[in-house]
């Protein structure tokens, strides 16, 4: 490697390469989306002032009295997420497709958006139902110690989306199809082998369906772990490019980040139910409702807290995001070694995520580290590494 090779001067080089009108558009859509997650949670509370102001879900608990009460408790959770998220829907419309259509992120239509919505709405209705049926038991058996448990059932519930997610639940939303035979193919089969999961579990899905993001993952636990690539990135990726992202894809696995979710993550939401039983009442005063914390009548409380408590605490759990990305690109450089290659598909990405936020911002709102700082760190392995590997040259 040159003396003179300064990584930090290549990490600039290379998002200095989007040129000023698209850095100027990354800004102005990553910076719309993080005022969007606030104001999501201002519409939360007001979907649940709503449901307070013209007792729509006490007209449906008055309705299932003399039920029994784990029915009458389904019924009520599952009428919860159904009108709320009615509520909700012109937001969601201008949120997910409007806006993101807008800024050429997703040529979606209309119809195939509100169609997948009503087939995710039915999902949530039901396992939500089902989530809260749950957690209203632990309030009703486990005494003040109800949210210790409910960590736990938390944890349970975590790890059988795991499961079920890939081959369940995806398959309802995208097209999922063997990668055909090719380099590429041989190129993931090798990554997989490195992960132990088998050939069979490799496969490419029509993400350009939903949107324009240049994506990969591996998703799953055990017998439901596979390799996706999206239609985007076989189509826009060199074949080093999709080896660099999928091997960061399949750091994940093999460094078992999925348990955060399964352990950690879960603590955290233990944490925040014993602060939504704190906050109840007087939360229940200000939006003016009589509910009592054990009533599924009082669930637009206790979501609207869980909404708020959620957006204060995404910073720690963004934090515990970034760290396993930067682990993850690790693993791509350390397992695959493509530094340049990994750094061009970043590139990729830069135009749904900012490339250069502030510190603030990247604390507060980043789930990945930026892109600027992947690159840095790519071009200081490329550095420490030089006369290991021929030199590279950049995509």
């Amino acid at each position: 490697m040159n003396a003179t090779y300064d990584p930090a001067a290549e990490a600039a080089r290379y998002v200095d390469s989007l040129g000023p009108d698209a850095l100027a558009k990354a800004q102005a859509y990553t910076m719309g989306n993080h005022l969007l997650l606030i104001a999501g949670v201002g519409v939360s509370v007001l979907a649940a002032w709503l449901m307070i102001h013209f007792r729509l879900l006490d007209r449906v608990a008055a309705a299932l009295q003399g039920k029994r009460w784990w029915l009458a408790t389904l019924l009520t959770g599952m009428a919860f997420f159904a009108i709320g998220d009615l509520i909700k829907l012109p937001w969601t419309i201008y949120e997910s497709w409007w806006r993101e259509r807008g800024y050429g992120m997703s040529k979606q239509p209309l119809g195939d958006f509100l169609g997948q919505f009503a087939i995710g709405e039915v999902l949530g209705i039901v396992m939500g139902g089902l989530f809260l049926l749950g957690i209203y038991a632990l309030i009703r058996k486990a005494g003040s110690r109800w949210w210790l448990w409910g960590a736990g059932f938390t944890s349970v519930v975590t790890f059988l989306m795991m499961l079920a997610v890939p081959t369940l639940i995806m398959p309802l939303f995208n097209d999922f199809k063997p990668v055909p035979p090719g380099e590429v193919r041989t190129a993931l089969e090798k990554i997989a082998d490195d992960v132990n999961i088998p050939h069979d579990r490799i496969f490419m899905y029509d993400g350009s369906r939903q949107s324009e993001y240049f994506t990969a993952n591996v998703a799953g636990l055990g017998p439901s772990a596979r390799i996706a690539i999206s239609d985007i990135a076989l189509k826009e990726a060199s074949l080093d490019e999709v080896k660099a992202v999928t091997g960061h894809e399949a750091g994940h696995y093999k460094l078992g980040h999925v348990w955060r979710y399964v352990v950690i993550f879960p603590l955290l939401a233990g944490l925040g139910l014993w602060l939504v039983q704190r906050l109840f009442a007087p939360a229940a005063r200000l939006l003016g409702s009589d509910a009592r914390f054990e009533e599924p009548r009082g669930l637009p409380v206790f979501m609207a807290l869980v909404a708020v408590i959620s957006l204060l605490a995404s910073p720690l759990q963004n934090s515990i995001t970034r760290i396993g990305e930067a682990e993850a690109d690790r693993y791509s450089l350390e397992t695959v070694g493509l530094p340049d290659a990994l750094s061009s598909a970043l590139i990729k990405t830069a135009e749904y995520r900012y490339p250069r936020p502030s510190t603030l911002q990247e604390v507060l709102f980043y789930t990945h580290p930026s892109v600027e700082k992947r690159i840095l760190r790519a071009m200081e392995w490329k550095a420490d590494h030089a006369e290991a590997q021929a030199p590279a040259k950049a995509q």
